[in-house]
């Protein structure tokens, strides 16, 4: 599976959001305006890539995602982890931590979370 670029990934994220839609219903859930060519040529790259599929509905196409949000998530958040952190979530948190993008409190809860998973 091939990494996103950053606009493709926006474009993902609308697909996620609306489920199964035409160009037009995804343009309605992107953070910014484009122009519906430029949508339309993002689709039909996340097509090639694999992440969409397409049926032909009379004439126009309908597209749905082809991987869910979460299987994204996990394959390239872990690969940020094994790129970036020498595949240590330790190392990823102690990185957020030290940005002070991480508090005290939220370190609590993750801690939480944690222990609720592992009892």
């Amino acid at each position: 599976m091939e990494k996103l670029t950053h606009s493709e990934e926006e474009t993902m994220q609308a697909v996620w959001r609306t489920g199964e839609g035409n160009i037009k219903a995804f343009m309605e859930h992107l953070d910014e305006a484009l122009p519906y060519t430029t949508v339309a040529s993002t689709v039909k790259n996340l097509e090639k890539k694999g992440y969409l599929e397409s049926r032909l509905v009379g004439n126009a196409y309908l597209y749905k995602p082809a991987i869910t949000e979460d299987e994204y998530k996990k394959k390239f958040m872990g690969n940020v982890v094994k790129d970036y952190f020498d595949n240590s979530y330790k190392e990823l948190v102690n990185f957020f931590v030290e940005q002070k993008k991480l508090s005290a409190k939220e370190l609590k809860d993750i801690i939480n979370m944690i222990e609720k998973g592992n009892s």
